[in-house]
């Protein structure tokens, strides 16, 4: 839990600022943004159509824009501290959703692994 009204949906992956943060899947560059609470962020649309969520990112890749096809391993961005986790250490913030809500990603990183 993250305070009253929300959960810390996803996990926190610390890492030195710019180490390359690097999708999780195959699919569909859906959001390149910087707002609210996960500042630099980058949304990719799964083949399931789950959404994997990676933010706080100190930067984008060059180039990377919506509508962009991605394989899993390239290249979204850095690590950072953008948003609300400015001031605390690098990490990327991870998070996967589907249709029914936030689900834990650690079993599709180790999977990956």
């Amino acid at each position: 839990p993250r305070g009253r009204d929300r959960q810390h949906a996803g996990v926190d992956i610390f890492a030195r600022r710019g180490t390359p943060v690097l999708s999780a899947t195959r699919g569909i560059v859906v959001a390149v943004a910087e707002r609210g609470l996960g500042g630099r962020q980058v949304w990719v649309m799964g083949p399931a159509r789950q959404r994997h969520y990676y933010a706080h990112l100190q930067d984008w890749a060059p180039g990377l824009q919506v509508g962009d096809l991605v394989e899993a391993g390239d290249p979204l961005g850095s690590v950072g501290d953008s948003g609300n986790a400015r001031g605390t250490p690098p990490h990327l913030h991870y998070g996967v959703y589907a249709e029914g809500g936030a689900y834990d990603p650690l079993p599709l990183l180790r999977a990956a692994h």
